[in-house]
């Protein structure tokens, strides 16, 4: 292992390590609720048993520390108190409902840490009824039956005052207390309420008879004074009933001229406003016909718009069938040149594989027959050629008379001089030579690798008159004919 391997290995460890230290501490890192106090206990100071957190958060140091949750959800406690003995001896009942939960002061809340952290609701619900009960007949018993049941906020301050100290003990706080009702086996506080009710009725009447004379007096005085006031007014009212008199004939006389002038007025008025309103009727109506008409147009606008969409959409539409139309089609003939072009190339290929089998088959048979041949030969492979070779001698005659009859000769002409080359005529000679233009048997045999019977004739050497190699043929001294064989020597 080389340095630098040495040394990528050693960065990538100290990541990790720092990547798991940093998730680690992440995980011990405890966020408190607002409804929570978070209690750390463990190693947390010197002279410290616990610490409080409520709200924000702390990282818990593992093995050395851990924590725990109080919850602040208030509490409701019912005191049925029965039969308190109050500072007069009489025993009262005083129902109550006393609400607390986990204080939040500092000082408070780490002796809830120190009691009551890992108790559940119902216990710290029981101990808390214990303190009210007795701090709250304590209460009872240092008050009567009066500033019990008179001053209420007196009686709720003296419990708070004795019982919430009780609870800071504990770790709680008292959040509010509500006295139902008071009531005593004597009954006596029902008796005082009769008594305050008596002195409240009887006040009640002394003040009614005291306002009726008051009343009867004041009323006595009115009836003086307004007898008074009648005849005074009566005097006044006669007096006013004369002036009332002329002046109403003034007035009758004034009403009437300004009625004949207000009629006129109001006639003027009326035919004004008679104009005016037909004027406004012919505006209004002249504004709702136009109104009516540009309502109108509109419409046909709209109209003419909605005809156009509609028309446009139906052509987008046409146009998408037949577009659709124009592919499927497509996709058909596509798929039918398809089609037929596989069919085709399927026939080709079997036609092509049937051929192909024909051959082999074919290549196979004559492999085997001539297999036999060769074998029919003792192994001779020159004698088995030679065997097919003379069961192709008949088709080769066949055609080279094929080759002289096809020939089409209508005259020959032959100028004889009766002097040919071995003693024969310049005809016989032509004749001859046109017979020795055909391939002879034994050269076709040569060119085939093969060597006829000697009683096919053979070819003869000579070495003069002619090159070497030369093949002659022998006459016997006749012309040749037609389907006759010439023997060689």
């Amino acid at each position: 292992m080389n340095a630098t391997t040495f040394g990528l290995l050693a960065i990538f460890a100290f990541v990790a390590l720092v990547f798991f230290t940093i998730v680690f501490l992440a995980s011990r890192y405890k966020r408190c609720p607002s409804d929570k106090v978070l209690v750390i206990y463990g190693r947390v100071g010197k002279g410290k048993s616990s610490q409080t957190l409520h709200g924000g958060g702390a990282l818990i140091w593992p093995l050395i520390q851990d924590y725990a949750f109080l919850s602040l959800t208030p509490i409701t406690i019912s005191i049925p108190l029965e039969n308190a003995l109050s500072q007069q001896n009489i025993r009262i009942h005083v129902p109550s409902t006393f609400t607390v939960g986990i204080s939040t002061a500092p000082e408070i809340v780490s002796n809830a840490a120190e009691r009551v952290l890992h108790l559940d609701q119902k216990s710290i619900e029981d101990m808390a009824k214990e303190i009210i009960f007795g701090q709250l007949r304590l209460t009872v018993a240092s008050l009567t039956i009066e500033q019990i049941n008179q001053d209420r906020e007196s009686f709720l301050e003296s419990i708070r005052h004795n019982v919430e100290p009780e609870l800071n003990k504990i770790g709680l706080h008292l959040i509010n207390v509500n006295i139902t009702d008071i009531t005593d086996e004597s009954t006596y506080i029902e008796s005082i309420g009769r008594k305050a009710a008596s002195e409240a009725i009887n006040k009640a009447r002394v003040d009614v008879a005291e306002q009726d004379k008051l009343g009867a007096i004041g009323q006595a005085d009115a009836v003086r004074e307004q007898e008074v006031r009648v005849a005074q007014a009566l005097a006044e009212a006669e007096k006013g009933k004369k002036q009332a008199e002329a002046g109403q004939r003034v007035y009758v006389q004034q009403q009437e001229s300004e009625a004949v002038q207000g009629e006129n007025v109001a006639a003027a008025n009326i035919a004004d406003y008679n104009a005016e309103l037909d004027v406004k009727k012919a505006a209004a109506l002249q504004r709702g016909e136009v109104a009516r008409l540009q309502a109108q147009v509109e419409i046909q606008k709209q109209q003419y718009q909605a005809e156009q969409e509609r028309l446009r959409a139906l052509e987008v539409v046409r146009q998408e069938i037949d577009k659709n139309k124009v592919e499927i089609a497509a996709e058909a003939e596509a798929e039918r040149i398809r089609r037929l072009a596989k069919g085709d190339a399927d026939g080709i290929l079997l036609r092509y594989e049937a051929e192909a089998n024909g051959i082999r088959q074919l290549l196979n048979a004559k492999a085997e027959g001539y297999a036999k041949l060769v074998e029919s030969a003792n192994g001779d492979a020159r004698a088995a050629a030679t065997l097919l070779m003379v069961e192709k001698i008949e088709e080769i005659v066949a055609k080279q008379v094929e080759a002289i009859s096809n020939l089409k000769i209508d005259k020959i002409t032959v100028w004889e001089n009766g002097g040919g080359q071995g003693g024969g005529s310049s005809t016989s000679n032509f004749l001859s030579s046109l017979v020795m233009s055909l391939p002879p048997l034994q050269d076709l045999a040569n060119m085939a690798g093969i060597e006829l019977p000697e009683y096919l004739g053979k070819m003869i050497e000579e070495g003069k008159g002619g090159m070497p190699g030369d093949a002659e043929m022998k006459s016997t001294g006749e012309e040749p004919k037609p389907g006759k064989t010439q023997k060689k020597e």
